[in-house]
């Protein structure tokens, strides 16, 4: 679907396909030939499109003639998502400059853009497309703290749960928030490396220009924040992991271990039974009449020394 939209009153508003437009927001799903026959109204490469809802695409940007593409990564929830993959899922988002109107295209809803759409960004015009393109950055920025928050929460949820049990769902839902932040680190590293370079070679051209400046340093700023707030919560979870995984293996062998002393401890009186169990002749005590007692008291002896004597090995 394509949407047109300018900014007008203080507010979007969505316009026809013959008018003018500030901003073209396109996303899923599309007619046949769609998109080839916007590419050619417009006068950009295919190229900018596609790879956009492609979602092994990395973070970068690149211009071709008077057309400029900005693929930024957004964390998105995993919609589709079995019980051993990840929560959030990052896809990229295309961001392509035209002379005189910006085009945004993801492979589905995102909240970056909703939030847009939805007014609750101030003073986002997307005539100005370098501010426009600062904000998106900006709450996309917003959006990875948030979704890391909201992570981390379910994992101290979890481990709580955890400290009662250790069920397989539990360790589960910890492997899926694992995932989730692998994808978080990846698509920060990419997005720092597109902005630090975006900086330095000025490719939206705001240099000298210290509004636009001072947005984009504190972008970077939070970027670097979440992504080092990802490192510390992957670190957190791996350790978390590894130590459940240790005391599951340590009550494993405490339990085997309980296991073989009371198994030992059986099979000594089951041998003294079995022996007088034997069709022989001539065993001891076969014609008293206390025989049957005294094996029953001296195979609950054997048991009771047994017993004893792994406890004051085990001190």
């Amino acid at each position: 679907m394509i949407h047109y939209l300018n900014y007008e009153q203080r507010k979007l508003q969505e316009v026809d396909r013959g008018q003018s437009a500030n901003w073209i927001n396109i996303y899923p799903p599309f007619e046949p030939n769609e998109l080839e026959g916007f590419a050619h109204k417009h006068n950009i490469p295919i190229d900018f499109l596609t790879d956009s809802l492609d979602i092994d695409e990395r973070s970068r940007y690149e211009r071709e003639d008077e057309a400029k593409l900005v693929l930024l990564n957004t964390p998105v929830v995993n919609e589709a998502a079995k019980a051993n993959e990840a929560i959030f899922i990052t896809v990229p988002i295309g961001i392509i400059i035209t002379l005189d109107t910006i085009i945004t295209i993801s492979q589905a809803d995102n909240p970056i853009i909703q939030r847009f759409l939805d007014g609750k960004i101030r003073n986002s015009n997307p005539a100005d497309h370098r501010k426009f393109i600062l904000q998106i950055f900006e709450q996309n920025t917003f959006w990875f703290l948030e979704c890391l928050k909201k992570l981390n929460l379910k994992r101290t949820l979890i481990e709580q749960e955890l400290y009662n049990s250790s069920r397989n769902e539990e360790l589960k839902q910890l492997l899926r928030i694992e995932k989730s932040l692998v994808f978080f680190v990846n698509s920060l590293s990419a997005n720092d490396l597109l902005m630090m370079k975006m900086k330095r070679t000025d490719f939206l051209k705001i240099k000298g220009n210290e509004e636009y400046e001072d947005i984009f340093e504190d972008v970077i700023i939070d970027n670097g924040q979440a992504l080092e707030m990802s490192n510390v919560y992957t670190n957190i979870l791996s350790g978390t992991m590894e130590a459940y995984a240790s005391i599951i293996s340590n009550n494993m062998n405490n339990f085997i271990h309980r296991l073989t002393i009371v198994t030992i401890i059986l099979m000594v009186p089951t041998l003294v039974a079995s022996f007088y169990g034997m069709n022989l002749k001539y065993l001891p005590f076969q014609d008293s009449r206390l025989a049957f007692y005294f094996l029953i008291a001296f195979s609950i002896l054997l048991g009771l020394s047994l017993i004893w004597f792994f406890r004051r090995t085990q001190r």
